[in-house]
């Protein structure tokens, strides 16, 4: 096994992107195979038994079942450890909307906005 150097980091990281332990992983991927293929058992079984009651075509029906559950079980079993994303990390980034400020009345360029001192025709009044 071969050790690589740590890298230092500067910015923390998301939790929540972070994959599964690889012995996770493994024991996850071993639990669904052999669920599968328990499964492949019952479907030879009954595939077994209703041939032996006479069942007739009903019987090819557990037996493409027996049949096809193997190849998709290995799939599934070697399928795992892909990488999620291909740009590693994101770095964590707060989405903090932006801070309000008011404007200052008083402040010179200001404009009185309609029914303040200085306006000539008072909002509301309808008269020219």
């Amino acid at each position: 096994m071969r050790v690589l150097p740590r890298r230092a980091r500067n910015t923390a990281q998301l939790v929540t992107e972070a994959r599964k332990p690889r012995s996770e992983d493994i024991a996850y991927r071993e639990r669904r195979y052999l669920i599968m293929m328990a499964f492949r058992v019952g479907c030879f079984v009954l595939t077994v038994a209703l041939f032996a009651a006479g069942a007739g075509w009903f019987s090819a029906i557990p037996a493409v079942g027996a049949l096809v559950i193997p190849y998709f079980a290995v799939v599934f079993a070697n399928g795992g450890r892909e990488p999620s994303s291909t740009r590693g990390f994101r770095a964590y980034e707060p989405n903090l909307p932006i801070r309000y400020s008011p404007p200052e009345p008083d402040a010179p360029g200001n404009t009185p906005s309609p029914g303040q001192q200085g306006d000539e025709h008072p909002a509301g009044s309808g008269q020219e």
